[in-house]
């Protein structure tokens, strides 16, 4: 018999919220397993933001209803504060008072947790200790806000696009230490609209637009639903330009869409579609101005689903 899925750690069912006459979450309904890492992904406006922020106990929705570890904020809003750690998207810290300091006074808000020395260790800004916060990188108060988030030791961790706007070498930082969080079999949801960062971090994903679920599963079983082993995406010179019902025709190929001035390809075999799409550009002297193959990624599975690419509102 498969086994069971383990119990869940945030279960969400019909949740909706309107600002007026904008609806930023209708009839949306998830479940976060504990320990695994969940990702929301979607472009800027879709709801992840305001999802997570009723989840968080911080907005009242205005229908459906929200259980957080078992609980829920109508009636055990003290007891769930202490087993949650938050790290909002722009987290406002003191800029006058130290890493240290700053630590120390979210440790305080908590009866038990981790100790201020174990989780500035843990993001590693020892040598940041004394700092004083508006002294800090952005990569930096990034991993600040998350040591604030971890020093209660939390049961389920709610990060807000924590690594919006860093660069390379921070975001992997971010990233070992939410790692590090889930081996130690803490849960984690995540809201980004970066790709690489749900594959490389989640267990599963919800992609969300328009306040709904759109699609739900793991990022390999979600990628593999396209069907395409490649995606190749090129760029002519010349018009009029190649037509989709011939991109279509050719070998291999699953899809066909417009990206901006070039054109993307779902194909099922690179190494077939590629001569026959040279030869049908060549009969018709359109030179290839650029191409590009890669493997389908998330961004791709979104594009198919929704006709946009993920990022256009970010």
């Amino acid at each position: 018999m498969p086994a069971s899925p383990p119990p869940a750690a945030l279960a969400v069912r019909g949740l909706r919220k309107a600002y007026g006459d904008v609806v930023a979450i209708q009839a949306l309904d998830l479940e976060v397993y504990s320990g695994e890492c969940f990702g929301l992904l979607g472009p800027n406006g879709a709801g992840k933001t305001t999802t997570i922020e009723i989840c968080e106990g911080l907005l009242a929705p205005d229908a459906g209803t929200v259980e957080v570890l078992g609980k829920q904020w109508s009636r055990d809003g003290k007891a769930l504060r202490s087993r949650l750690g938050i790290a909002l998207q722009e987290t406002q810290l003191s800029e006058k008072l130290t890493v240290e300091e700053s630590v120390r006074l979210f440790r305080s808000f908590y009866p038990s947790g981790r100790t201020v020395d174990e989780v500035i260790g843990l993001v590693q800004l020892d040598e940041k200790r004394t700092a004083r916060v508006g002294t800090l990188s952005g990569g930096q108060k990034q991993r600040l806000a998350v040591a604030c988030a971890l020093v209660g030791d939390p049961d389920l961790l709610f990060l807000d696009e924590p690594t919006t706007g860093l660069d390379p070498q921070s975001r992997r930082q971010l990233w070992d230490i939410i790692d590090n969080f889930r081996n130690e079999g803490g849960t984690t949801v995540l809201t980004t609209h970066y790709m690489d960062e749900a594959e490389r971090l989640c267990d599963r994903v919800a992609i969300v637009d328009h306040g709904k679920v759109i699609s739900l599963g793991t990022p390999r079983a979600l990628i593999a639903s396209l069907g395409a082993g490649h995606v190749i995406e090129f760029g002519v010179d010349g018009s009029p330009d190649v037509d989709e019902p011939t991109l279509l025709a050719l070998a291999g190929v699953k899809s066909a869409r417009r990206a901006g001035g070039s054109w993307a390809l779902q194909v099922t075999a690179a190494h077939e579609t590629i001569p026959a799409l040279l030869g049908a550009l060549a009969s018709r002297g359109l030179p290839l101005t650029e191409l590009r193959t890669h493997s389908p990624t998330l961004e791709d599975v979104f594009v198919t689903l929704t006709g946009r690419s993920l990022r256009d509102d970010a």
